[in-house]
């Protein structure tokens, strides 16, 4: 009987230690995921408020971040403004049946505002059309004209692209054609900009009054675009940081999509943030 009491004695305490040590054990904390999904903002047959919102059921995010400033939001981040384009359509039908979910800003804050006061719009529409000009009336060199020939045609295929389904803007490849499309546009354009004297002499009034040539306006839009994009990596890194274990969605338009990627696998170094495609 003695035998048979210290058996069951010890047998109740390795089940307790073997308990104590389940419950000591450090839980598995959940990896955070990033999905950075390019959209068209503008409704099109093949992609739309409802499209976007299919994509969004399918991930079923805790976040939103949206391609906007916060301008757009109320202080408890509800869209204040009339947002009536694909990602706004898409948000407001996901959170109205998933009301936990969290919507963000993350673009550069007053872009618009920053870009009119610094004089880079709407120099930068007509500096390209002055390009295209030139070009038309075989005033360019050769290279030159190869420069701005192989802009205006870098176009085509993301036109291509972008009627399809949302894969096939949201790509490696169709990222690749995105980035050579914007290389030829803030890198290659300045080369005859900033050398040619018709961009010098020709002149927009900004806000303030003062005038801004061509050739200044553009390169200020020009350095803008990495200003805007690294802008927009580090506030969604910053929302995905204070967020561990979520699961973030952002919305952008497609052509930003090779750039925040590239920014953001930057920043997700060594730590436990995962970077992931919707199809995935």
């Amino acid at each position: 009987m003695r035998k048979f009491t210290l058996l069951v004695f010890f047998a109740i305490l390795f089940i307790s230690c073997k308990n104590e040590k389940k419950e000591e054990a450090p839980k598995q904390e959940k990896s955070t995921e990033l999905i950075v999904i390019g959209t068209l903002h503008k409704p099109v047959p093949n992609f739309n408020g409802d499209t976007l919102y299919q994509i969004l059921e399918k991930l079923q995010p805790d976040f939103i971040l949206h391609e906007i400033d916060s301008s757009f939001f109320t202080s408890d981040f509800k869209f204040k403004k009339d947002y009536g384009e694909n990602e706004g359509t898409a948000s407001r039908m996901y959170i109205k049946k998933h009301p936990e979910t969290q919507l963000r800003p993350f673009e550069f804050e007053g872009r618009n505002e920053y870009r009119r006061e610094n004089g880079m719009r709407p120099t930068d529409k007509y500096t390209l059309r002055l390009v295209d000009s030139l070009n038309k009336a075989n005033l360019l060199t050769k290279e030159e004209s190869e420069i701005a020939t192989t802009y205006k045609n870098s176009i085509e295929p993301l036109k291509i692209e972008a009627a399809k389904s949302p894969e096939h803007f949201n790509n490696p490849k169709t990222d690749s054609l995105c980035e050579r499309r914007q290389f030829y546009q803030y890198q290659m354009i300045p080369k005859i900009t900033n050398v040619r004297e018709e961009f010098a002499n020709r002149f927009q009034i900004k806000p303030n009054g003062e005038k801004i040539s061509y050739r200044d306006g553009y390169q200020l839009w020009a350095n803008f675009w990495d200003l805007r994009n690294q802008t927009m990596a580090k506030n969604i890194m910053k929302i995905t940081e204070q967020n561990k274990g979520k699961k973030i969605v952002v919305l952008t338009g497609f052509m930003h999509r090779y750039y925040l990627r590239r920014e953001l696998k930057k920043h997700i170094q060594g730590k436990d943030i995962i970077l992931k495609e919707f199809y995935d």
